[in-house]
């Protein structure tokens, strides 16, 4: 800071201003590049002009500067908080206009997409495809309580808490009738936690794996065979439609594996042919003529 290019005193010889030609001796005057001066030419000649205010620095005011331009101390003030930054650091930014090191600081920090101010450092915030917002307004877009750093769920452009997302837009399981917020299944259009598919009598999941359905009732296949499934005539084996003979005789409150439904006599099978019974035994149509 200070003029540098000029020095101001008092004449104790005998010379006279440069501009005007009065005498200086005995006069408070100014030398700039060689020449002397009186004050009055100095300020409407020779002074420099405040970048800031555009009046002259005159001899009598202090003046800093800084890169070719010049100021009044009292001008050399931040242009965001109109604090002096006399002996303070500075920067000069756009326009050539000076800002104190917190007002840059804050100017450059990341702005806030909830309040929209800077988010400067030492701000807990919360970043989420190169947005960013001060943790405190990070919050649900339903509810509005604060998410902060807590689990959330985005929608377009706005974000849920996971119990307003539970509520707005997850699938309600067909069972427990509660969202289904991760995972589940679906049987017949219909959405199921995984813990809620499971066997009516072993109580065991049957997600990714088989089962039967029966009047709204879902069994595994050990449970079905044990507790469901008809009991085969011939064989006495349960008839599950799972694997060889999926197809089913049924004749008389009775039920057959199609491959066990044959001729006593002969052991032909009768599946979809004529037969005849007689004392609870199936016969073919010809083996009791013979």
């Amino acid at each position: 800071a200070g003029p540098g290019s000029y020095t101001v005193g008092t004449m104790s010889e005998r010379f006279d201003c440069h501009y005007c030609r009065e005498p200086l001796q005995g006069k408070k005057y100014v030398q700039k590049e060689g020449r002397h001066c009186c004050v009055k030419c100095f300020d409407k000649i020779c002074a420099n002009t405040c970048i800031e205010c555009k009046k002259p620095i005159g001899a009598d005011s202090k003046e800093l500067h800084f890169r070719n331009r010049y100021w009044h101390d009292s001008c050399f003030r931040c242009f965001k908080c109109y604090t002096s930054l006399v002996n303070e650091p500075f920067m000069l930014r756009e326009n050539n206009k000076v800002w104190c090191s917190n007002c840059t600081a804050a100017e450059d920090a990341p702005r806030c997409k909830g309040c929209f101010k800077p988010i400067i450092a030492g701000d807990q915030n919360v970043e989420y495809k190169k947005m960013v917002w001060h943790k405190d307004c990070f919050t649900c877009s339903q509810c509005k309580k604060v998410i902060g750093s807590g689990s959330f769920f985005p929608k377009d452009d706005d974000f849920y808490c996971v119990s307003c997302h539970e509520l707005k837009f997850a699938k309600t399981c067909a069972k427990c009738k509660n969202p289904i917020t991760s995972g589940g299944l679906t049987y017949q259009e219909q959405p199921w936690h995984s813990e809620c598919f499971i066997c009516s009598n072993c109580k065991k999941q049957l997600g990714g794996k088989r089962f039967t359905a029966v009047e709204d009732q879902f069994y595994c296949v050990e449970c079905y065979k044990e507790c469901v499934a008809k009991k085969c005539a011939g064989c006495k084996n349960p008839i599950t439609g799972f694997g060889r003979g999926t197809s089913v005789v049924n004749y008389e409150d009775e039920s057959w594996h199609d491959y066990c439904f044959k001729c006593t006599r002969c052991a032909r099978g009768l599946a979809n042919k004529r037969f005849v019974r007689h004392d609870g035994k199936i016969y073919c149509a010809e083996c009791p003529k013979r």
